[in-house]
């Protein structure tokens, strides 16, 4: 990205802070608010979306997942808990949530909401660098902080639609090894294939993924990369097969006017050997 596109979206979120700080207030003057409901000025969205997909994911978890209430969960990038908040109504106390973003402040905010309220339910920081949403991050992608085989069902919504091949590779084969034999990777994607090839081709699709390319990835935008990320479908399949994942489901989304889609991207379910 761009020294002055980065400056432009520095500034775009400055003013969303703001604006979003001033419906805060308001909103605790009225006494409106869920309190597992994120502020307004991190979120920048209605509530009632954050809501409806992270009880949408919830359900997708366990029809097509598997998910359990005893499990042990990882959600890898799990932002402001949108998938969190629905799980602390799911899981029992015999199972517990391990969920990390590279976002400081909307980890705080899960620590201090999320799980003060529920104490099988952690929160950390992964200093991992994205050009896009954490350009000055340190650690490698390789660096979870959690032992192998201990987590029964890993998800990651959104996450590798926005990550380069190095780091899409490294995230697949730091979620097998943290998964226990028979462990479950939810995933999603946007996957070039047989299927939504064609269909982009058509002008049918949201997005083309034409502005660049770096290997097995296609980029919707050329100056941001990150910002929506496409892989050729083999490419995954591979990743996932070396790291010892076999894929169990495939669920094409509706950004590419799939006729039969789950949800807006691609899913993909995998199970550990």
């Amino acid at each position: 990205m761009s020294s002055s596109r980065r400056l432009a979206e520095a500034a775009r979120f400055r003013a969303r802070l703001a604006a979003g700080t001033a419906l805060d207030l308001l909103d605790v003057i009225a006494g409106r608010g869920d309190p597992l409901a994120p502020p307004r000025r991190l979120l920048g969205d209605d509530y009632s979306e954050f809501e409806r997909i992270g009880n949408e994911f919830l359900g997708h978890f366990v029809k097509l997942g598997g998910l359990e209430p005893h499990h042990r969960v990882l959600d890898i990038g799990c932002g402001l808990g949108r998938m969190a908040v629905p799980l602390t109504r799911y899981l029992t106390t015999a199972g517990s949530y391990e969920g990390f973003d590279v976002a400081r402040l909307e980890i705080d905010w899960c620590r201090r909401t999320i799980g003060s309220r529920h104490p099988n339910f952690q929160f950390r920081v992964l200093d991992v660098r994205n050009e896009r949403y954490n350009p000055g991050g340190s650690a490698q992608p390789t660096a979870w902080p959690f032992a192998g085989a201990t987590f029964d069902f890993a998800f990651a919504a959104s996450v590798f639609t926005h990550l380069r091949p190095d780091d899409a590779s490294a995230y697949i084969a730091e979620a097998a090894r943290v998964l226990r034999p028979g462990g479950t990777l939810f995933a999603t994607f946007f996957l070039l294939d047989e299927e939504t090839r064609p269909r982009i081709e058509r002008g049918d699709s949201h997005f083309s993924f034409r502005a660049a390319t770096d290997g097995p990835a296609a980029a919707q935008d050329a100056g941001s990369f990150e910002a929506a990320v496409a892989y050729d479908l083999g490419w995954v399949r591979d990743r996932l097969g070396s790291a010892g994942l076999d894929v169990t489901d495939l669920r094409h989304g509706y950004w590419s006017a799939a006729d039969d889609h789950l949800t807006w991207q691609d899913v993909i379910v995998a199970r550990r050997r």
